[in-house]
């Protein structure tokens, strides 16, 4: 099976069922298979063969879904960008994928107007010098049926890292591996062909697009999108769609749960709320479970390397183990936390996730050294950090690369930004080990907030709550962290700021 066919059977199944919603649209199972094979006809006769990567540069529209599906029918490979970079960094992705082929969509095409690494160029909406048309090329393509042989283990997508050590890396997916995450959800979160998915979050990431939008196809589900998020719109695309399941970062429902207007909308078609990218304290998560009135947020925790796959924590988990990821792997997968011998930790012990299953990458696009790196005995490492508690529930205690290593003892980063996070005023915060003469390295905070923090003060509440030796010897007040395109704080970016 692979992804083009799985969507054509949809559309014999269920070819009158909503398949796409967006913006007003309304695209059946039937009418999407027949743009997706207008649209494969069309690459190839501009030239786009089995094998050749596509670029697509487009926010949550309807042209994603069917240039997704489409570039898949005719055996090329789906090459997902950010829709927030820049025209460099899509430049490094062009040029590192060998792209033939570039899709983008009018609204963010001002960024990358002048792309030159690519052969191949269309674009939606206004035509413009040196572009091909996307709309006149559906129009005027065949709707002759395209047979597509891939099977599970072919490539189909190259999915670049958020790069925040580095250059991103291209992360090579099989249908078998999203295939299986789609499967995952599917099963762990009870979709049906009368399930609606709220897709609000860029889906060039991997959970967005993997976990969600395929289960959607999946099961012939019906996907909503939107191509931005706000609250206000959150809050409208629920009523109106009377959606069943959403899928958003944390801050994704905090920034929501501050809107009056929650308290009386319509959320009863609600029955999932899947949160991932960061835990939530049980503070949080007893907030939201009042503001949203539900007892059924659900974490997800897992990487793009791994499909995403990882770990679950159900809703009837969180009275007592929020802030946890839960203490099992989903369907098709298994998880270990181990030492640098590879050995699995005893409780309370911190060591490392590793990942086995389905879903695990094929490997890095174009790097076999990194590739071999990436795995133990077969297993993924994840770089987490974590333990286990006494009923074996998994609590994150911060990245391996980030772990400041003072005086011989080692310092998780984590654990102080939370702490800091807890102090009122304080938005956001990195800590990080910089360079120190004695110690090899000694901890620093830098930090935002809304108002003006009293130093001496806040010293004096992390003493309370904090060992000595984890208090942040140097402060660093700034308007805002740095981050990337999808939002994560860059610490190589601070530390690299402190050796200069």
């Amino acid at each position: 099976m692979n992804s083009s066919n799985l969507l054509a059977r949809n559309a014999r199944k269920y070819p009158m069922s909503e398949a796409v919603v967006c913006q007003g649209r309304r695209v059946t199972y039937r009418d999407l298979d027949e743009q997706v094979t207008r649209f494969s006809h069309a690459l190839v006769e501009q030239g786009v063969r089995q094998g050749d990567n596509v670029i697509i540069f487009m926010p949550n529209v309807v042209e994603f879904v069917v240039s997704y599906f489409a570039i898949q029918r005719i055996g090329a490979i789906v090459v997902p960008v950010n829709a927030k970079f820049t025209l460099q960094e899509v430049e490094y992705v062009a040029r590192h994928a060998d792209a033939k082929a570039i899709l983008v969509h009018e609204a963010i095409f001002a960024a990358i107007e002048n792309i030159t690494v690519v052969p191949l160029k269309i674009k939606t909406g206004q035509e413009h010098v040196g572009w091909l048309n996307y709309e006149t090329l559906i129009e005027h393509a065949s709707t002759q049926t395209i047979d597509c042989q891939l099977n599970e283990e072919d490539v189909s997508t190259i999915l670049y890292t958020s790069g925040t050590t580095g250059k991103p890396k291209g992360v090579l997916f099989s249908y078998r591996n999203i295939l299986s995450v789609a499967q995952m959800i599917a099963v762990e979160m009870e979709v049906k062909p009368e399930s609606r998915f709220l897709l609000m979050m860029p889906l060039t990431h991997s959970a967005p697009l993997h976990l969600f939008l395929m289960a959607g196809v999946f099961v012939g589900s019906t996907n909503v999108l939107t191509p931005t998020f706000t609250p206000d719109l959150f809050i409208d695309s629920m009523e109106q769609e009377r959606t069943t399941h959403f899928f958003g970062a944390p801050v994704a429902y905090l920034l929501t749960a501050q809107l009056p207007r929650l308290q009386t909308a319509d959320l009863s078609s609600m029955k999932w709320w899947a949160y991932g990218g960061a835990p939530l304290s049980q503070n949080e998560v007893r907030h939201l479970q009042k503001s949203f009135r539900t007892e059924n947020l659900t974490c997800v925790y897992g990487l793009t390397e791994a499909g995403p796959n990882g770990s679950i924590l159900l809703g009837e988990e969180h009275a007592t183990k929020a802030g946890s990821v839960g203490r099992r792997a989903p369907l098709g997968a298994e998880l270990r936390i181990i030492n640098d011998n590879g050995e699995d930790v005893s409780v309370g012990e911190v060591g490392e996730i590793v990942l086995f299953g389905e879903s695990n990458m094929v490997g890095y696009y174009k790097d076999d050294i990194a590739t071999k790196a990436a795995f133990i005995d077969g297993w993924l490492k994840t770089g987490d950090l974590a333990r286990l508690d006494e009923d074996g529930y998994i609590w994150i205690v911060d990245r391996k690369k980030d772990v400041i290593f003072s005086g011989g003892v080692n310092i998780y980063p984590k654990e102080i930004e939370d702490r800091m996070l807890s102090y009122e005023g304080i938005f956001e915060v990195a800590v990080i080990g910089v360079p120190h003469p004695e110690w090899g390295e000694t901890v620093k905070a830098v930090y935002a907030a809304k108002t003006e923090i009293d130093e001496n003060e806040l010293k004096a509440y992390l003493e309370e709550h904090l060992a000595k030796y984890k208090i942040p010897r140097i402060f660093e007040v700034v308007e805002a962290l740095p981050r990337n395109a999808s939002g994560k704080i860059l610490k190589q970016t601070l530390k690299g700021q402190e050796v200069r």
